[in-house]
């Protein structure tokens, strides 16, 4: 792939200390992309964006890079977070539509064709699709912190949306850069894509354990930053709701 080659879909997947988990999922993507017709999928690049991993993930990533042509690789200067990884993800990505995986293997990159076949069938107005793990490869505790988030977060913010913290999500990139940003933001994209006037759809995927690797967050530190954050998504949602326009 060119560097003037504009791809119709850029998988972003942003990295923290993943060095074991970095090969196996690009050779997924890459093997569940490949030989697709462009629009299902087969014209696309990745961008992994490494948030200055403490172990060998950033050298892994270049040494891929000569055996992946599709693979790009942005490295934080400064440990910023998965939201901001996310964003300047998106940002450097070239595809019109953005394709988001978490680092750790527990998301399928079987189900990015999934998720393009339903935006295939859907109203041009929908500028979400959002993986929904009915089946979750999770600790018990983890699994009912989860729900117990979700179910506060449905009644505050009245997203309609099942599982917010999933990591795999297809969306429109110009839709996504016109959100507000701000940390932890990746966990409200429905409900923040909604105030923008889009609407959103939840899209059953699949979920698996985790081989590698150990989780960066536990149930503590989610709950205390999640209050916040609901918070203010809720301020944003009631003082500041946005139309969205089209030009005829």
């Amino acid at each position: 792939m060119t560097a003037s080659h504009t791809p119709h879909l850029s998988v972003v997947v942003p990295v923290f200390n993943e060095q074991d988990n970095v090969a196996p999922l690009i050779h997924e993507i890459t093997a569940a992309l490949r030989g697709r017709a462009p629009e299902d999928g087969g014209d696309f690049e990745i961008v992994y964006v490494d948030d200055r991993s403490r172990d060998g993930t950033l050298d892994a990533l270049r040494a891929l890079k000569a055996q992946v042509p599709e693979l790009r690789v942005v490295h934080h200067i400064t440990q910023s977070g998965q939201s901001t990884a996310i964003r300047n993800g998106v940002k450097a990505a070239r595809g019109r539509w953005i394709a988001t995986l978490d680092g750790d293997g527990q998301n399928d990159p079987a189900d990015i064709p999934k998720l393009l076949a339903k935006r295939a069938e859907s109203a041009p107005d929908i500028k979400l699709f959002a993986g929904w793990r009915v089946n979750r490869q999770d600790s018990g505790s983890k699994r009912w912190a989860s729900k117990w988030a979700n179910a506060i977060r449905s009644r505050m913010l009245r997203d309609d949306t099942p599982d917010t913290g999933c990591g795999i999500k297809l969306f429109e990139r110009e839709a996504f850069l016109d959100l507000p940003h701000f940390n932890h933001m990746h966990r409200y994209l429905p409900a923040l894509m909604q105030r923008a006037g889009w609407k959103t759809v939840s899209v059953p995927v699949n979920h698996r354990a985790r081989s590698t690797g150990v989780s960066k967050y536990n149930n503590l530190n989610r709950a205390l930053v999640g209050i916040s954050d609901l918070r203010g998504v809720a301020w944003l949602i009631k003082r500041g709701k946005v139309t969205a326009t089209e030009e005829v």
